[in-house]
């Protein structure tokens, strides 16, 4: 038998059902696990052992009482930027080490209505802004395939806490390919869902029109569920979509013959490691196989703006959302001569050099004569390039491009070229910029690293895509292969 910490959350569902072992058990396995490899890997900020512990007993109660969700007793990672009551939740960065929270986040509400178990909350990128959570202050999370390597970001810990069997299943964030892109990285599934989907009440701001929360999973049947059970309208978010929310798993299993796939051509760029596109290669002929009509002849011309608009909107987004850290009301307090030097030498103190950098870069974006020029006319290419998606899923059920590419790069090799860095998102960020739901699945190795296949929706088209790639994860046999760490 499997230790239990290798199982899917579906796995360990029907376990736990079937009395083959407690919740207890489970979460002792998982915590046995993170006591024996986090120092190698580094996936989380703040540990939870308690917590998980009552809350495992909880979960215990609730399958005797007959009143257990798909999510009970399953233990989680939490990315650090969802806010939870009564544990210290930082962003990833110094300016909130000492955070406590006094509510908790809508998601996390839904993770303990259902019954999880937090193991505890996931290292990141500051205030998400990475692709490699080299950008934390609290160390860099490694990659568990090859610990010498960078596991993706922002939502890297929570990707690597999943692939190496830290927990079960996770939460992060994606504001231009947070979620993806580590899942990729990492060799594990992880969705953006269409924005609105999940609410972002108490969830610490970075681009406010881009930021949200999905799931990360072993398989496309976890990453399923976990959207069933996050998804609820909140009226607490503006933004939160009102419209009823169909069952995500009732999707699984059905037959995908006919469904017409469009690949860009525009994904398959110059620099593009060849064993990525080996890869995806095989994965198109794989959806061919299963029935799929693919179409290699789609062009998105506006595909090449989708970063220059994104390094001009998420900045600027966030330098209206991070002037709240003054030193004043919450967080770190530096003392200085006057109430100006106070609030510089706390935001010296505070932020990271990334931090810093995009700052600038959004407040130049908005500032007075600027503004027309760059954010402006960024939202305008903004609205041009989800206009091309619509037109394109007029004739497309899904696109299918790579998710990242390249598979995962040395620790330190591009921590000094933020231009380079930035190119690891390229492929997830038209979908965030327009607010379209993606997935990212496993479709293979390359140089022995996985390689991750992404999988674009229509806006509300989550079922879509969690159809197609539950049908191409069972014909390539890719779910769950747990890193050999």
């Amino acid at each position: 038998m499997s230790e239990l910490w290798e199982l899917t959350a579906h796995e360990a569902q029907d376990g736990l059902r079937a009395k083959e072992f407690s919740s207890v058990e489970l979460t002792e396995s998982v915590l046995t696990r993170v006591d024996a490899v986090e120092d190698r890997v580094n996936a989380y900020i703040t540990r939870t052992d308690e917590v998980a512990r009552e809350q495992a007993r909880e979960a215990d109660a609730r399958f005797a009482a007959g009143t257990a969700t798909p999510l009970t007793g399953i233990p989680f990672a939490v990315k650090d930027l969802i806010v939870t009551k009564g544990v210290r939740t930082t962003a990833g960065s110094r300016m909130l080490g000492d955070f406590v929270p006094p509510y908790d986040s809508h998601v996390y509400e839904q993770l303990k209505r259902a019954g999880a178990v937090m193991v505890g909350k996931a290292n990141m990128d500051e205030f998400a802004m990475g692709s490699s959570t080299e950008h934390s202050a609290y160390g860099v999370t490694r990659n568990p395939w090859d610990t010498d390597r960078v596991p993706g970001g922002s939502s890297g810990g929570s990707a690597a806490a999943v692939a190496a069997g830290e927990c079960i299943a996770a939460l992060g964030s994606d504001t231009g390919g947070s979620i993806r892109q580590p899942a990729a990285l990492c060799g594990v599934v992880g969705l953006d869902p269409t924005y609105g989907r999940v609410s972002r009440f108490g969830i610490i701001a970075f681009g406010s029109s881009l930021d949200q929360v999905g799931p990360i999973g072993r398989d496309v049947e976890d990453v399923a569920t976990i959207l069933d059970g996050i998804g609820s309208h909140d009226p607490r978010d503006s933004t939160s979509d009102p419209a009823p929310r169909p069952d995500m798993r009732h999707y699984l299993g059905r037959d995908v013959a006919g469904k017409k796939i469009g690949v860009p051509r525009e994904y398959f760029i110059d620099g593009m490691d060849d064993g990525v596109r080996t890869r995806i290669d095989e994965a198109l002929r794989h959806l061919e196989s299963l029935g799929c009509e693919v179409d290699t002849d789609l062009s998105l011309p506006m595909t090449e703006h989708a970063l220059a608009v994104y390094y001009l909107i998420a900045p600027s987004e966030a330098s209206s959302n991070l002037a709240r850290y003054d030193g004043v009301k919450y967080g770190l307090s530096e003392r200085g001569g006057s109430m100006w030097e106070n609030m510089e030498q706390t935001r010296e103190q505070g932020f990271g050099d990334e931090v810093k950098r995009r700052i600038m870069l959004g407040v130049y974006a908005l500032s007075a004569g600027y503004y027309d020029q760059f954010y402006l006319k960024a939202q305008k290419v903004r609205t041009l390039i989800t206009n091309e998606f619509r037109e394109a899923f007029t004739r497309y059920d899904v696109l299918v491009t790579p998710t990242t590419p390249g598979v995962a790069f040395p620790v330190g090799d591009k921590l000094d070229d933020p231009y380079a860095m930035y190119l690891n998102d390229i492929y997830t960020l038209p979908s965030a910029v327009a607010g379209l739901p993606a997935l990212s699945l496993p479709c293979g190795l390359s140089e022995g690293l996985p390689v991750g296949l992404q999988i674009i929706g229509d806006v509300g088209a989550e079922g879509t895509i969690l159809q197609i790639g539950h049908a191409f994860e069972g014909a390539l046999d890719e779910a769950n292969r747990l890193a050999p760490l």
